[in-house]
């Protein structure tokens, strides 16, 4: 139905996309699988007409295609719903949907759309109300809204990428099961993913990438999580790490009654209390948005709080400098490595060392850092944490972004920390950087530090965690224990469907 042969673009000192041909047929499931970077997305854009590339060729049912934007790609029965929504948010769902439909008549029939909106939503399960406001939708009716938006133009080629990323588990299950009912209907999907548990669910066929070229196609049937595991990354990895049992210690980590505010100035932590002990990952699920990040920057001192108190191994941090609170044993590996975590035009070395006035890991002589000590404790680490680059000299932005995570987990570890907060630590990164950090992370705990750990996605919740708490709307809703078998009832406090009252 579709081919895309030797397709090739490249970007300022990328190759984004090298010779990759692709194929995709009437009515299946086709999944992109690579890590970050691979060239997935790239790939999608150039089929729906975002890029054009530099080489290569496009056919659609035999017939050579020339797609020169979205709207062309639309024309030719191909949609794709990004990662980042573009709804209007002060527009209705059917005002959306008809939205920059070239076709649309000046005067629209808003009850014809709505009547035809409603049909599509029983159809393939896509539940949405039409007449609904795109400010008011959760996080999952966006979604479907994106979707109806593409079937309602009658495209025939849809494509998903990381269409997961955002949602609850019981989302995820209604959209794969809309994803059957279009699949029965003759739609074919694209699939961008690099989730393998989903992958193996969802998929007929997987297509590789890695570094911007096609590795293989497979068929689902023909393969398992260890093998798309090996072909995204080049070598064999330990893909479910198994969680070390230490018995917990005293409280390192105690968050009482805390508010702070959001960026907006709106309360987004509302009254949390936790405690973390020694030896113990307490893992935060919850839909991004509901108070996270929020959290974890209060507790570090990026933001002060509103009321509350945090108390670092029995000292009273809540209006300690930052400084002050890594002197103490605090370490942080925030979500956003290369806009907080790190100096991208600094050196690895300097960036290695740039939390030396607090923690004293390379003594001062003479208000001094010593040049050859900075150089061999650096040599170590580099070592140590496995960071591949070509010198302790070389700026940190020339790195990939598992090596970029690896510089911040050696400089926020190589101190020994009493307290680490680590939030979304394997977002963007290939399965081969995703155990490095499982195993940082389980090594810690065994030294006895105590691990907040927030992430997005449950199955790296339940690898690390001994405790999950779950956060709504600023607010911790309830405690499970760290089982896949709470995957449901997580999913329900996750949507503030459901709480779990205050079981530690």
């Amino acid at each position: 139905m579709l081919e895309m042969k030797n397709i090739s673009k490249s970007f300022p000192g990328v190759k984004a996309c090298d010779n990759v041909s692709f194929s995709l047929r009437h009515g299946e499931v086709h999944t992109l699988l690579g890590e970050n970077g691979a060239g997935k997305t790239t790939l999608m854009n150039i089929l729906f007409g975002i890029y054009r590339q530099d080489s290569g060729d496009v056919y659609l049912d035999g017939r050579h295609v020339n797609i020169t934007s979205p709207h062309a790609a639309l024309k030719h029965g191909i949609g794709m719903v990004q990662q980042h929504f573009t709804l209007v948010p002060s527009f209705t769902v059917a005002e959306n949907i008809v939205l920059g439909l070239r076709e649309t008549n000046l005067f629209v029939q808003t009850s014809k759309v709505e009547e035809r909106i409603a049909e599509l939503s029983d159809r393939y399960g896509l539940r949405v109300d039409p007449k609904a406001r795109a400010w008011t939708l959760s996080v999952g009716e966006k979604q479907r809204a994106e979707i109806l938006k593409i079937l309602y133009t009658g495209a025939k080629i849809l494509i998903l990428d990381e269409p997961t990323a955002v949602l609850v588990p019981q989302e995820t299950r209604t959209l794969f099961e809309a994803l059957g009912k279009m699949k029965e209907a003759g739609t074919s999907i694209i699939f961008i993913s690099h989730k393998l548990e989903e992958v193996m669910q969802i998929s007929d066929r997987i297509t590789v990438l890695r570094q911007g070229s096609v590795v293989d196609t497979v068929d689902k049937s023909a393969t398992t999580k260890t093998k798309l595991a090996r072909l995204m990354v080049g070598k064999d990895v330990l893909i479910d790490v198994q969680r070390e049992t230490v018995e917990p210690g005293r409280a390192l980590l105690e968050v009482r009654d805390l508010k702070a505010r959001d960026d907006r100035g709106l309360i987004s932590v509302n009254g949390i209390s936790l405690e973390v002990h020694a030896g113990e990952v307490l893992g935060i699920a919850g839909v991004e948005g509901n108070g996270q990040r929020e959290l974890a920057e209060t507790i570090y001192g990026m933001r002060m709080p509103e009321s509350g108190s945090i108390l670092l191994d029995g000292n009273d941090i809540t209006g300690a400098s930052i400084s002050k609170r890594v002197g103490l044993g605090l370490a942080f590996v925030p979500q956003d490595r290369k806009g907080m975590a790190i100096s991208p035009n600094l050196s690895v070395e300097e960036n290695l060392f740039s939390k030396n006035y607090a923690t004293q890991t390379v003594r001062c002589h003479a208000l001094f850092l010593n040049k050859r000590d900075i150089s061999r404790v650096s040599k170590d680490l580099i070592a140590s944490f496995s960071i591949a680059t070509p010198s302790e000299k070389t700026k940190t932005k020339y790195l990939s972004g598992g090596n970029i995570q690896k510089v911040v987990l050696a400089r926020e570890l190589s101190s020994e920390p009493k307290v680490i907060i680590a939030a979304q630590p394997t977002r963007g990164l290939d399965v081969g950087a995703m155990e490095f950090v499982y195993r940082t992370l389980q090594q810690q705990k065994k030294k006895g530090a105590a691990i907040l750990l927030l992430a997005g996605d449950l199955d790296e919740l339940f690898r690390l965690s001994d405790r999950v708490a779950v956060i709504y709307s600023g607010r911790i809703v309830g405690y499970t224990p760290s089982d896949p078998s709470y995957r449901e009832k997580i999913g329900l406090m996750m949507s503030g469907a459901a709480s779990e009252g205050d079981e530690r």
